[in-house]
């Protein structure tokens, strides 16, 4: 991490003078000084002013990257009948109801995006102590929670990224891979930032954006120019 470090702190010598620097510099110099063996993630992290102990400054929400995240997601329905054939059909990895209650149950979690129908909750409600602290609880805010599985599927599998507020106020998430074009990485920080901001919950008092960062999966943080961050 040191020599990468070194290497961002020299390539940023071009920005010497700059508080903060644009999306298109950080998406720049990230691309340049990312040096893994493997294509790394671009991530994103927003610090909010919010506290999400309170109900009403929960930040939650999805967005559809316009550029996709470049990751391939395993996605497992909860479904009966029709809706399971549909869920099929759109590209599901797993489709099922109580046997796959009873895979999940065992310790088998092979899939990235849980959806469920509504008929189907009451089953999938007893594995939210499982599903719940990865995220994978399906919800109706998100759209995991439909009768629309084809759309949900077709979603998931094209790009689309939940977002959530940690305890701390952090919202992190991958938005795209570093072999992604400049101009495709930013579209897709440009897409995320606007959704958070969208979601602005209530209870939002002051400045709720506080902090816009921008990393590759092993690289360190580069602030970025809020106002860069969300221009058209």
């Amino acid at each position: 991490m040191a020599k990468i470090a070194k290497r961002v702190a020299k390539a940023n010598e071009a920005f010497v003078g700059k508080s903060l620097i644009s999306v298109e510099d950080a998406v720049k110099l990230i691309k340049g000084t990312a040096s893994a063996k493997f294509d790394e993630t671009l991530e994103i992290a927003m610090n909010l002013g919010v506290d999400p102990r309170h109900a009403d400054q929960m930040v939650r929400g999805v967005v559809q990257l316009p550029n996709g995240t470049g990751k391939t997601v395993r996605v497992a329905v909860f479904a009966r009948g029709a809706k399971a054939d549909e869920a099929k059909a759109a590209g599901a990895d797993i489709v099922g109801a109580e046997d796959l209650m009873e895979t999940i149950q065992s310790g088998k979690i092979e899939f990235d995006r849980c959806i469920a129908t509504p008929d189907l909750m009451p089953l999938v409600g007893r594995l939210g102590k499982i599903l719940g602290p990865r995220n994978l609880m399906p919800n109706p805010k998100v759209g995991t929670v439909t009768m629309d599985v084809k759309t949900a599927v077709e979603a998931a599998k094209g790009g689309e990224v939940q977002f959530k507020v940690e305890k701390a106020g952090v919202i992190h998430a991958g938005i795209g891979k570093v072999s992604f074009t400049e101009d495709k990485l930013a579209q897709n920080v440009r897409a995320f930032v606007e959704a958070v901001a969208k979601a602005r919950p209530t209870g939002a008092k002051g400045t709720y954006v506080k902090k816009v960062s921008l990393s590759s999966t092993m690289g360190p943080g580069v602030s970025v120019d809020l106002s860069s961050a969300t221009q058209a």
